[in-house]
């Protein structure tokens, strides 16, 4: 004997409640963001709804070298993902000519237009000369050592330059044994450095200068002035890198945060080849030329000292980071640095492509389709329809919410694709609805009462709606991974329906006819129900027999009752005919 606890009643009462819990907590979520976080209640829009913010990107030639197309698509690549990085949805980014136009919905704060147009450019090159003492670190057991400002007095009267831009022309007239060699510092070199200022220094120049040449430049905060040696480690070596706090010697958490790198197999090999001549310059005191300067976009973020090699191509980057400066550095560097300097050449602010009218008529076309639904459903399903109709209203307030939530927090936006893939997934939604009832008709029409045709039909229905929903959301999963731009909308509108859809029908409608089976109007197989076994053409079997009941054949309903018979009971209905 079955518990209270356990009956379907009890049951649907627990789904409703979580259904109800979380309506509550996605309304609690969206009206605390509208009193506190200044939160907009409605969904964002995307380019082609709302218009926004166009950004051409003009690159830096190098020595009169215009850039390759492979160079170009790279960065176009790389701009991408940092946009998508940021949350950015439904972004264009494209070539005009050789420039880079990035479109942005709505209007952009200054971090993402920093992170789009930043070259992300980083190189490690060794220090010839710095101006004071360093305050960082790299790799294991590294710690600081001071650095006076030094004053090579190379002998052999050469001449040379070397600056932020400097001249590739101007070279050593002794030939260095390595990049940490001052002969690479001749005299108008020792000049130029001694007479730069940090205030006047171009990132934009810095970022195009000769990786062969040594270079003049400053700490990122331009306190500290360097002259640093040739790049002998580029940041295209790069594999990954990840934001963390460092660790002590003891294995204690400190507050401090760190970039690790994780190089590629050259990457590694260089790097464990510097810094071993590194370690070799500390040991013999060689101060400032046992650090390693790591230039990101023409200036030192870091120039640390090496107490050993590193040959696991795992370096720390330590400095002055908070939790989102390591963030961001650490994911640019991830995604890739841009293969070219850029310059914002234009940025204006871009009307709609498409407009809000094409909103509104994507809105009124699902407003059809809805309502088509619902006289379909009235007509196929009589007063069963009222569960159709709730449950299309209680998805679409959940589908709201999500996405204004989504679009607050996560800068998501509602594109014309979007709004498709939303008038489709009520098509989707519905067929979850016919599979039901229909399941459940097919138990009536075999002779089972109402409260046991609602969880057999359950049982048989959820596998099917089960298999077709994980087909929809593989279709979405896929499609978003391979599509951009408004596609990838498409996928994610149809993939949150789905999500959406399935939690309708396990906690509102199947518990709704759970309930409903125990009312009078719907058990009593009320012909306006759209469940009455009659209408339907229930077949009732005995003890070898089979036959129609008789108020199905008054009622016009044996022929429905013929279609749903098997062979074999085809054969039997005929031979109790004939008797």
């Amino acid at each position: 004997m079955a518990t209270k606890s356990s009956t379907p009643v009890r049951k649907a009462g627990r789904s409703l409640a979580w259904l109800g819990a979380i309506i509550v907590v996605l309304a609690g979520i969206i009206g605390g963001g509208v009193l506190w976080a200044g939160w907009d209640p409605t969904p964002k829009l995307a380019l082609d709804l709302e218009g926004g913010t166009q950004i051409i990107l003009e690159p830096i030639v190098v020595n009169g070298q215009d850039p390759s197309t492979d160079q170009l698509n790279q960065a176009v690549s790389i701009i991408r993902q940092r946009v998508d990085y940021a949350g950015t949805s439904e972004a264009e980014i494209g070539l005009l000519g050789k420039n880079i136009v990035v479109s942005i919905p709505g209007i952009p704060d200054q971090a993402t237009l920093d992170r789009i147009q930043a070259a992300s450019k980083l190189e490690f090159r060794p220090v010839l000369l710095a101006g004071q003492p360093s305050t960082s670190s790299i790799g294991g057991g590294a710690t600081p050592s001071p650095t006076d400002p030094a004053s090579p007095n190379p002998t052999d009267g050469s001449t040379g330059t070397a600056s932020a831009t400097p001249d590739p022309g101007s070279t050593p007239s002794i030939a260095p044994t390595d990049d940490s060699d001052l002969n690479w510092v001749t005299p108008d070199l020792q000049a130029q450095y001694d007479s730069f200022d940090c205030s006047s220094l171009v990132s934009a120049e810095t970022n195009a200068a000769n990786p062969d040449l040594p270079l003049v430049t400053c700490e990122s905060d331009s306190s500290i002035k360097y002259l640093l040696g040739p790049v002998e480690v580029s940041g295209e070596t790069i594999s990954n890198a990840t934001a963390g706090t460092v660790q002590g010697s003891s294995g204690v958490t400190s507050n401090t945060w760190a970039v690790n790198i994780v190089f590629d197999g050259t990457g590694t090999t260089q790097f464990a080849t510097v810094t071993e001549r590194l370690n070799k310059l500390r040991l013999a005191n060689a101060s400032p030329r046992d650090q390693f300067a790591i230039v990101l976009d023409g200036r030192v973020i870091s120039a640390p000292v090496t107490k050993s090699s590193i040959v696991d191509g795992k370096p720390q980057i330590t400095g002055n980071f908070t939790q989102e400066t390591a963030t961001e550095l650490a994911n640019q560097l991830k995604f890739g640095a841009l293969p070219l300097s850029f310059t914002v050449q234009s940025r204006d602010t871009i009307d709609s492509t498409l407009g809000k009218s094409q909103l509104v008529s994507g809105l009124v076309a699902g407003g059809i389709g809805l309502l088509l639904v619902v006289i379909y459903s009235f007509f196929q399903y009589r007063a069963l329809a009222s569960v159709t109709i709730s449950s299309l209203v209680i998805a679409a307030a959940i589908t709201y919410g999500v996405i204004t939530i989504a679009a607050q927090h996560y800068n998501y936006r509602l594109s014309l694709a979007g709004v498709a893939g939303l008038i489709v997934a009520i098509g989707f939604t519905v067929d979850s609805f016919i599979v039901y009832f229909e399941r459940i008709r097919d138990e009536l029409r075999d002779g089972r009462g109402l409260v046991g045709a609602v969880e057999a039909g359950w049982k048989r229905a959820l596998r099917t709606i089960y298999a077709a929903k994980g087909v929809t959301m593989l279709s979405a999963i896929v499609l978003y991974i391979f599509a951009v731009g408004n596609v990838r909308g498409f996928a994610l509108t149809l993939g949150i329906t789905v999500i959406i859809d399935v939690l309708v029908v396990v906690l509102f409608t199947h518990p709704m006819l759970q309930l409903l089976a125990t009312t009078r109007f719907f058990s009593s197989g009320n012909p306006l129900s759209g469940l009455d076994p009659d209408a339907l053409g229930a077949v009732y079997r005995g003890r070898a027999e089979f036959r129609t009941s008789a108020d199905a054949r008054r009622g016009g309903a044996s022929r429905e009752a013929g279609i749903r018979q098997t062979i074999a009971e085809r054969k039997a209905a005929e031979s109790e005919g004939k008797k």
